[in-house]
């Protein structure tokens, strides 16, 4: 059986969501990652999703609908690269839908960040590795000094990346 591939199609400014409604209706399978935003206007304000990449959608398709995409409303061209069509590998489609998961724990913002505490890194590459708060860096992010091999390494983390140990 044929395999779908992913690709990133470039789309008219503010239509995306105009775009992934026509591949509902014509089957082609996408992905319109979309991010939650406060927009603030005069009078009022209002939590709006709007595309965490604009005037991109990705399409997972099989190469017979290759054409099909692009006859869909909207649709200027595929992303190439020397004239054929980038194929985008699943991990990265993976590595997007999972950085929009991705919550911050409630209570961040509750806990008190002080230098010299020993916290232990939850999620990400470095996952289970300890180590000392050495600096705070604004609300969201800190510096973490850790030991490893023998050496002491010094990164910066966003703290919803953390948890302390007791």
């Amino acid at each position: 059986m044929p395999e779908k591939t992913w690709y990133a199609v470039y789309v008219k400014s503010r239509s995306e969501k105009k775009v992934a409604l026509e591949f509902d209706f014509t089957d082609v399978d996408y992905y319109l990652p979309l991010i939650k935003k406060l927009r603030v206007w005069s009078d009022r304000k209002k939590w709006i999703n709007e595309p965490l990449f604009r005037s991109y959608v990705f399409v997972n398709i099989l190469q017979k609908d290759y054409y099909k995409v692009l006859q869909t409303a909207n649709v200027v061209k595929y992303i190439t690269f020397e004239g054929m069509a980038v194929p985008i590998p699943e991990d990265q489609i993976e590595a997007i839908r999972y950085y929009l998961n991705e919550k911050d724990p409630e209570n961040i913002e509750n806990q008190v960040w002080e230098t010299g505490r020993k916290v232990k890194v939850v999620s990400g590459s470095m996952i289970g590795l300890e180590g000392e708060l050495i600096e705070i860096r604004g609300k969201k992010k800190v510096k973490v000094e850790i030991e490893a091999v023998g050496k002491t390494l010094i990164i910066q983390i966003p703290k919803n990346k953390l948890e302390f140990v007791l």
